[in-house]
């Protein structure tokens, strides 16, 4: 019965961490495809003749027709649509512009330890520690939930521990992190782990995994 309330429990809570970031607080990254719509226009659109989405290139950039390149990332949608207008403006009158993402790019991140389906996985942007716990399956009976590791590629030396038994009895999300490319998330037998000695070797075969993938792209 309380491995039942679990698993509704983590339910609920990837159901709520989907929405945890709004439309208009979404900040926009390399990798996003753009839809977007040029009333006046109807050729600079996407549409049947034009299909192909507009990409947020690796340099953050979009490049659109007569405007040439919006530095996109960083921006919310509606600061890049206000963006678009103004350089639209100068040759459309009262431009009517409307911009959605049609999906958003991807991050590579390393789930490891106890865990159902430990490995590499690929997470939209936005996502959080809940959607890489749901890709792995979820955790099993012999997962430490309240001491998981989340270590960023940048500051390997700086974990971050998360207690998910905090998340799925209380609500409270501020632990359910955005996952960041290269991250590790590494869930422990029991509390008493030693960093150096059972997460640092992970970390370094996970990172040289890492460049050697992106050597080789």
């Amino acid at each position: 019965m309380i491995y039942e309330k679990k698993v509704v429990a983590i339910a609920l809570a990837l159901a709520m961490s989907t929405g945890m970031v709004s439309a208009a607080d979404y900040l926009m990254r390399p990798g996003d495809e753009l839809y977007i719509t040029v009333t006046q226009e109807p050729d600079l659109s996407n549409s049947t003749t034009n299909p192909n989405p507009f990409i947020v290139r690796p340099d953050g950039k979009v490049s659109f027709p007569m405007v040439g390149e919006i530095d996109a990332q960083g921006m919310t949608v509606a600061q890049f649509t206000d963006t678009l207008r103004d350089g639209l403006s100068k040759y459309i009158v009262n431009p009517d512009v409307a911009v959605n993402i049609a999906k958003l790019g991807t991050v590579r991140v390393y789930v490891f330890g106890e865990i159902n389906r430990p490995g590499v996985y690929q997470l939209e942007k936005s996502h959080r520690v809940l959607d890489a716990i749901g890709a792995a399956n979820g955790f099993n009976w012999d997962t430490a939930k309240k001491k998981i590791f989340l270590i960023h590629q940048d500051e390997p030396d700086k974990p971050i521990v998360i207690n998910l038994n905090h998340i799925l009895e209380t609500g409270d999300m501020s632990q359910n992190y955005v996952m960041r490319e290269g991250d590790v998330l590494y869930f422990t037998r029991n509390s008493r782990i030693s960093f150096s000695r059972d997460i640092a070797p992970i970390l370094t075969g996970a990172y040289m995994v890492s460049e050697i993938k992106n050597n080789t792209n």
